[in-house]
C-alpha cells in the first residue's frame, strides 16, 4: 500500500491500484523465480500496476510550468519539525504527477533516468528535468537547515 501511495492521487486511488496488483501478481505467480527475494519481485509489480493506472488515466504530464501549480499544504514551518513517513508521503502526493512519478522512480525505486524514460515514453532529458523540478518544488515546501 505504501508504494501505490506515493505514486496514487488519494488513498482509494491506492487502494484500487493494490488490489489491481494482486490481481497480478497471482496471474503471474509462476513467472516468479525465486532468483531475488518476493517482496521486490511484489514491489516491482505493484510500480508497474501505479504507472499503468497513471497512463490509463491520462493523468502523467511531462512537462509542468511551476509557475501554473499551486501546492495546497498548509501554512507550516517544517524545518524544525520532525517528520514522519505519512507527513512525507502527504508532501509527495501534492507534486504533479509527472514529477511525483519521477520522483518515486528515480529517488526511492532507484531506477535511472534512462529506464524511467523507457517506462514512461519520455526522454532521459525530460526524466531529468521532471526529477530536477520535483526535487526544487520539494526543497521550497521542505526547508532543510543546513546548521
Amino acid at each position: 500500500m505504501g508504494v501505490c501511495l506515493r505514486y496514487c492521487d488519494n488513498h482509494e486511488e491506492a487502494e484500487d491500484v493494490v488490489q489491481n496488483g494482486f490481481v497480478n501478481v497471482f496471474q503471474n505467480i509462476e513467472t516468479f523465480r525465486g532468483s531475488g527475494s518476493l517482496e521486490g519481485w511484489v514491489r516491482k509489480i505493484m510500480v508497474n500496476t501505479a504507472l499503468t493506472n497513471i497512463r490509463k488515466n491520462k493523468k502523467l504530464k511531462q512537462n509542468v510550468d511551476l509557475e501554473s501549480v499551486e501546492f495546497m499544504l498548509p501554512a507550516a514551518n517544517y524545518a524544525g519539525d520532525s517528520f514522519a513517513a505519512k507527513d512525507l508521503l502527504k508532501i509527495i502526493q501534492t507534486l504533479p504527477t509527472g514529477f511525483r512519478t519521477v520522483f518515486n522512480l528515480y529517488a526511492i525505486e532507484g531506477y535511472s533516468h534512462k529506464e524511467i524514460g523507457d517506462m514512461l515514453g519520455i526522454s532521459e532529458g525530460t526524466s531529468k528535468s521532471q526529477y530536477s523540478r520535483a526535487k526544487t518544488h520539494l526543497q521550497k515546501i521542505i526547508p532543510i537547515d543546513r546548521d
